[in-house]
């Protein structure tokens, strides 16, 4: 039978065990919050992944990857890393699983064929907007001043005008890096002409090249390639090499034709095509014109601007354009 003591001594219990109770809820509490927040993802973001973009060494390249890589970070929240290559390791690296993405990609066939219909580690992602264009220029004052010297058939007679201390007694072609898309020696072979093809070694001494030729009105031959900001800032004249047709590059060794119009595309790994989610529709999406392309080229490599700034300020007036590109 109970009594009052063991009456007493049971509240007094029961109001120890909830004292208890509601010391381990205020414990727990804080370790249950910490738990939400860190489950709970950013809104709108990635679960995290990296997209890796390989950067090839000319404007439009770099121009087109800062600006994806900035709407994948600062729309999609992925985190991205830029790896500079020539193209040849670009396409090596989606095979290797180091490389997620090519942004511009000019021709490359037998590239193409090996990682996208042999190995069949890396597919198309669609165009990128501008249509290239690879080909032998001078200053236009050049042009002005020689008769016919941007037709091909006469530049052995003005091949004197262009030897170098690198040319030797002929005159000198400059190259840039000779990992880029280039004929060129098999064309002065073919062709029959008294010219030597030299290598700068980089867009940017192509450049400096140009400019110098144009101020001091100092011969030059050169390879390039539109789009390019650099014809809003010079005068260029394109010499007329013999007109492409479909298969006159079909043999590399016998080439004496033009480089053929090259339709630019983006190139990514097939892993990335199949997983990649919202990143990867993005990429897909992305696709501008040559003048959009220029203004932030032209910010980057003449202007002054960063990767990030060039990128932040074309995203910022033109919301209307890439909004388009975001998937939603």
């Amino acid at each position: 039978m109970a009594t009052p003591g063991d009456a007493a001594r049971q509240v007094r219990g029961s109001r120890s065990t909830v004292r208890v109770l509601l010391a381990l809820t205020v414990l727990l509490l804080p370790l249950a919050a910490c738990t939400q927040e860190a489950a709970a993802p950013a809104p709108g973001a990635s679960d995290g992944e990296t997209v890796r973009i390989a950067v090839n060494g000319w404007a439009g390249s770099e121009a087109s990857a800062a600006v994806i890589g900035h709407l994948l970070t600062q729309e999609l929240g992925y985190r991205v890393e830029t790896v500079r290559l020539d193209p040849p390791q670009s396409w090596e690296g989606l095979g290797k699983g180091t490389v997620d993405v090519i942004v511009e990609n000019w021709g490359h066939q037998a590239l193409k064929q090996t990682y996208i219909e042999e190995k069949k580690v890396a597919v198309s992602a669609g165009r990128s907007g501008p249509t290239g264009v690879i080909g032998w220029y001078v200053p236009q004052w050049m042009a002005d001043e020689y008769p016919g010297i941007t037709d091909w058939r006469q530049l052995n007679k003005y091949a004197h005008l262009f030897k170098t201390d690198k040319s030797g007694n002929l005159g000198q072609l400059l190259d840039g890096d000779p990992s880029h898309v280039t004929n060129d020696e098999a064309l002065v072979r073919n062709l029959g002409l008294h010219y030597r093809v030299v290598y700068a070694g980089s867009e940017k001494a192509l450049i400096d090249a140009a400019k110098r030729a144009t101020r001091n009105r100092t011969p030059l031959l050169m390879y390039f390639y539109e789009p390019h900001w650099l014809f809003s800032q010079i005068k260029l004249a394109k010499v007329n090499l013999p007109p492409y047709a479909i298969g006159c590059d079909a043999d590399p060794a016998r080439i004496r034709c033009d480089y053929p119009p090259y339709l630019l595309d983006k190139i990514v790994s097939r892993r990335f095509a199949d997983t990649g989610g919202r990143a990867y529709e993005l990429v897909r999406n992305f696709n501008w014109t040559s003048e959009q392309q220029n203004a932030v080229a032209n910010d980057m490599t003449d202007n002054g601007l960063g990767a990030t700034q060039a990128a932040q300020k074309w995203i910022d007036a033109n919301k209307i354009t890439w909004k388009e590109w975001v998937p939603g």
